[in-house]
């Protein structure tokens, strides 16, 4: 009678789960490249979540709010306009300065005059029920008032009006310094809901 040999395992089955773990580690760190890369497009060219630094769009948005800025309307669609509260490059150019957000008050070709606390554009006074009948006032002795805003730029300000650095201090900001339209609050969730 003959001995045979059991079949024992083949060395391939080692192998086979080691490439399989390989395989599955690339995949793995592909996705989450892909995924990065897809936050940071849509973080660059669609929507930005940015936390505000100051209390000057009280009270509109509350300091330390969490807002979203979307990007596509401005690219593709149209400039700033009239009301649009608008998250914007620091104006002063300088590197540490906080991104701001503001609310558009008058654009490019219009003119702005401030006269007894309140704001009038192209001769006429704004309704501004964001303010809560704050005044506005001068900041900056150098911005003469009726002040004409100057083509691709924007006049902006924060809606609590005795308590904002706004154009008011720095002029008017360029339209290459914008960076998206503020349209959500998402945090904190009691705050949670649409900008206006």
């Amino acid at each position: 009678m003959t001995d045979f040999d059991t079949p024992s395992q083949t060395p391939q089955e080692p192998q086979q789960e080691e490439t399989s773990l390989v395989r599955w580690l690339i995949e793995t760190a592909l996705l989450v490249l892909l995924a990065f890369a897809l936050a940071q497009g849509i973080k660059a060219y669609v929507v930005q979540p940015f936390v505000i630094p100051t209390g000057s769009m009280q009270p509109t948005i509350e300091l330390k709010n969490y807002v979203l800025a979307e990007k596509i309307t401005y690219r593709f669609s149209r400039r700033p306009r009239y009301g649009d509260i608008v998250v914007f490059k620091n104006p002063t150019n300088d590197p540490g300065a906080p991104i701001l957000i503001k609310r558009c008050i008058a654009v490019g070709g219009q003119t702005v005059d401030l006269k007894d606390g309140k704001v009038l554009v192209d001769g006429v006074q704004l309704d501004e029920p964001y303010t809560y009948g704050k005044p506005t006032e001068p900041l900056n002795a150098a911005i003469q008032y009726p002040f004409r805003v100057p083509d691709n730029n924007y006049w902006m300000m924060g809606d609590n009006r005795t308590n904002s650095g706004d154009s008011r201090e720095f002029g008017p900001v360029p339209d290459e310094k914008v960076i998206g339209h503020a349209v959500w609050t998402y945090w904190p969730v009691d705050q949670f809901g649409s900008l206006n």
